[in-house]
């Protein structure tokens, strides 16, 4: 990201689609997460945020999700929707820190490897995304706050958790370009607030009273 360019807000469209493999058991779910793509790991822990809310939702991922319910491994599901999504950059950490949740949990013993009831099987699956502008763009950060409140659920996702998870980004695309316009103090505020335990709808009022308070 040049930070003397002007900001482009983008969007993002996605392509769903099956691999093909699937998991009965906890054995099988942990085998095929060291295989699957990281577009898969992505998809299962992050497809919910897209999802529309009228109220604060207390949002999980599709692992956690699974292996609470079809394999009723309560303590171990809860174990796997603790874990911190904000604090990986990368796609690799947070595969890794999955599985070593539910190795470790295997490990421990007093569990058994139960098969899920017929029809309740995991079922990976990947999605490509497609990155496109926007049409609206910032040339300062007087600009940038003007324009946000148009800005749109997808691209907000775009900025925060695509570009950071799978293009491994250090930081959200908006604070990288606002601590490159001098504005560290609203960079760092931006980055410290956590999207994970809010809706996107309320995450963007965050971010524009944030931008309130500069002036």
């Amino acid at each position: 990201m040049n930070h003397q360019e002007p900001f482009v807000f983008y969007t993002e469209r996605r392509l769903v689609a099956l691999t093909g493999m699937r998991a009965r058991t906890l054995a099988q779910l942990v085998g095929h997460l060291g295989e699957i793509s990281g577009s898969s790991i992505f998809y299962h822990t992050h497809q919910m945020y897209l999802a529309h809310h009228f109220e604060t939702p207390v949002f999980s991922n599709d692992f956690a999700l699974w292996v609470g319910g079809a394999l009723q491994q309560e303590a171990l599901g809860e174990k796997l929707a603790a874990v911190d999504l904000l604090s990986f950059t990368s796609i690799r950490q947070l595969r890794e820190e999955i599985i070593r949740v539910i190795e470790r949990h295997m490990a421990a013993g007093g569990w058994q490897d139960r098969e899920c009831p017929p029809g309740d099987e995991f079922h990976f699956c990947r999605s490509k995304s497609f990155i496109m502008p926007t049409g609206l763009e910032a040339r300062d950060p007087d600009e940038f706050f003007e324009i946000l409140p148009r800005v749109s659920n997808l691209s907000l996702f775009f900025h925060f958790f695509e570009s950071r998870l799978r293009l491994g980004h250090a930081t959200n695309d908006f604070s990288e370009w606002l601590a490159g316009r001098g504005e560290t103090g609203l960079a760092q505020a931006i980055d410290e607030a956590d999207p994970y335990i809010m809706t996107l709808d309320q995450f963007k009022q965050r971010i524009i009273m944030i931008g309130k308070s500069r002036s």
